[in-house]
């Protein structure tokens, strides 16, 4: 086959043109993102000769080769891993692959420095190493293939792909450098990059100057199964970035050896940023299974919950067979109970970073806790555990930068005569803080908790007490504050009465007769001291932004009809009570009880269902005041 040119995707060629012109201060991580990438393909065509060993062939150690060549002003680095062919070439080094890169690359400003920033965050990958090249060739021949291909681009917007030559499996990159980038053949400055962010790197990488001869640049063992008082911060970060292909530094190390019914060792890392594909709808982990050392796959289901996505690192089996095949994973014992003891070691530990250190907790929770919080209802023997973790905004400090609220503290300042536990669910804090259903909490000094991640309507449905305590919504119409004390008075002229007892029945029997079906009832509450209504759901009803949620999802069809509360101490409702005694009240009022209703509906976040008769109602009301 003839060479052929091809285009880059549109977001690689964007990212492409940040790194030619990169001024970013970390040039030297294209060194370890190649060396990472080298890694992983040895570790793929170690698994495959499990099953296939005739694909390792007469070379069945695997190593990683760095050369010189100062002449030339080139840099090589090849590996005899599981290689490439024509289209893992195309698709590998053509298109970003990982899921929600896309909307990143969207969202880059343009701003060369803000936007490299960005990129730290995302993880450079192969594509970093256009910072220090001018020319980048990929020579790949995949396990088991007879044909080898070639890959060439100056990363300005296109690549070719021809036929090669290239003796057994495995992958050699040539870096051209660019003119002011001699740094990059020194041998002294290599040595310092592999043992600074590659020491960990289980195989060897072996380096040579020229034509000189190869030394070992690395130690060349498995960072996990080393003795945790050998290793510094700075490797166990180090090893962070190289597994989990991240930028940032952990948040949290996990680093434990277990033994006694199964043996394994667990690495396992906190991101301190969330990674690009977390809310990513196959809700995959990203932790790494090994058998003694011998790397399996980084897709074990079963091995990580999903809940606990966020999680980077390994999981090292000393019980698991090495040809276990990734099939026979989804159905083994020993994976489950791997995940069992790796779920609660994970728990225990942000158990103790939440209690020691609730500070940086926040800090966790604000990255991950609505991630946590799907475990409430998928894993039901968890619960209780994660019950501890979770945390809270709430009306006692109901600001972005208000304290987090635990159930342990909410529970702990209940009022006297208080016997649940009160949320409010909503699309945002704000939203949350201005609804009317907290006015008689706020007013009887009770806290409510501010939920708003959409999973708050869902794991609500699975959890239904805490210490004894029913979790109650704020907007149930069953809510009754009467048994924890009396409103405080907002200033010394609050003296605010309600209306007329049959006044306030007349017109209750009247807004009924007026809205019909559009309302399931009309009473009066307590539960509101400035506004004039609000709609409440009855208690055998969904809640109404899991309803919202639902609808917007064409999850569900039907809307619930909901109870109108109304507030007999509102000047409003005390005016319309009066009214509603004198003759034709029910035509004067008619269109007063229509508003009501809307108004109720617009404070939920509801759309009207005829915008054009509000509309014509609110015009002739204010007609009417202004005549």
């Amino acid at each position: 086959m003839s060479e052929e040119t091809l285009s880059f995707q549109t977001e690689v060629a964007k990212l492409l043109r940040l790194m030619v012109n990169s001024v970013y201060s970390d040039k030297e991580v294209f060194l370890r993102e190649l060396i990472s990438n080298a890694s992983d393909a040895c570790d793929k065509a170690r698994y495959l000769a499990l099953t296939e060993p005739e694909i390792l062939g007469d070379d069945p150690d695997f190593k990683v080769h760095i050369r010189v060549d100062k002449a030339a002003r080139t840099l090589f680095l090849s590996d005899n891993g599981i290689g490439m062919d024509r289209d893992g070439l195309i698709s590998d080094l053509g298109t970003i692959a990982r899921s929600g890169t896309s909307a990143f690359m969207e969202n880059m400003s343009g701003d060369a420095s803000e936007d490299m920033q960005m990129i730290g965050q995302f993880g450079v990958g192969f594509y970093s190493v256009f910072m220090i090249a001018d020319k980048v060739e990929v020579t790949s021949r995949r396990a088991g293939a007879d044909e080898a291909w070639i890959w060439t681009s100056d990363g300005l917007g296109e690549f070719t792909i021809a036929e090669a030559e290239r003796e057994g499996r495995g992958t050699t990159i040539v870096i051209h450098l660019k003119a002011d980038e001699d740094e990059w053949l020194e041998e002294s400055r290599l040595q310092t990059i592999v043992k600074k962010y590659s020491d960990h790197i289980a195989l060897p990488i072996m380096l040579a100057i020229d034509d000189g001869e190869e030394t070992a640049a690395n130690e060349a063992s498995a960072i996990w199964s080393r003795p945790k008082s050998e290793i510094t911060d700075e490797q166990y970060t180090e090893f962070y970035h190289h597994v989990g292909h991240a930028m940032d530094d952990p948040w949290l190390n996990i680093h434990y050896k277990a033994e006694g019914k199964i043996e394994y060792t667990g690495l396992l890392f906190v991101p301190s940023r969330p990674p690009f594909d977390l809310f990513d709808p196959a809700r995959r982990h990203a932790v790494k299974l090994y058998v003694r050392r011998v790397f399996i796959t980084d897709e074990a289901e079963g091995l990580i919950p999903s809940y606990l996505r966020f999680l980077r690192g390994v999981v090292d089996s000393e019980d698991l067979p090495l040809n276990i095949s990734r099939e026979m994973l989804q159905n083994s014992p020993l994976i489950r109970h791997m995940n069992q003891a790796v779920t609660r070691r994970v728990l225990t530990e942000l158990g103790k970073k939440a209690e020691k250190e609730p500070t940086e907790y926040a800090e966790f929770w604000g990255n991950f806790g609505s991630v946590l919080k799907e475990g409430l209802y998928e894993d039901h023997e968890r619960q209780a555990e994660l019950l501890e973790l979770v945390r809270f905004r709430s009306t006692a400090g109901a600001t972005d930068n208000g304290a987090l609220v635990s159930l342990k503290d909410y529970v702990g300042r209940m009022k006297e005569g208080q016997e649940a536990i009160y949320y409010i669910t909503g699309d945002d804090l704000q939203t949350l803080e201005n609804s009317p259903h907290l006015e008689g909490f706020r007013a009887r000094g009770v806290e409510v908790l501010l939920l708003s991640d959409p999973v708050d309507d869902f794991w609500l449905s699975a959890v239904f007490e805490y210490d004894g305590h029913a979790l109650t919504s704020a907007t149930r119409g069953s809510t009754d504050l009467s048994n924890m004390g009396e409103e405080a008075a907002k200033d010394a002229d609050d003296t605010a009465e309600p209306a007329k007892e049959g006044d306030l029945a007349t017109l209750i029997a009247l807004v009924k007769q007026t809205l019909g079906e559009a309302v399931k009832d009309v009473r009066t509450t307590d539960r509101l001291t400035d506004s004039a209504v609000c709609l409440v759901a009855d208690d055998g009803d969904m809640d109404m932004r899991l309803e919202r949620m639902l609808k917007a999802h064409n999850q569900l069809k039907t809307d619930s009809v909901r109870i109108l509360e109304i507030n007999p101490k509102h000047d409003l409702i005390k005016n319309m009570s009066a009214a509603a005694t004198k003759g034709g009240a029910a035509d004067d009022l008619a269109d007063l009880a229509f508003l009501l209703l809307d108004q109720a509906r617009i404070i939920e976040g509801e759309a009207l269902p005829d915008p054009a008769a509000f509309s014509r109602r609110m015009a002739t009301v204010m007609a009417k005041a202004a005549g």
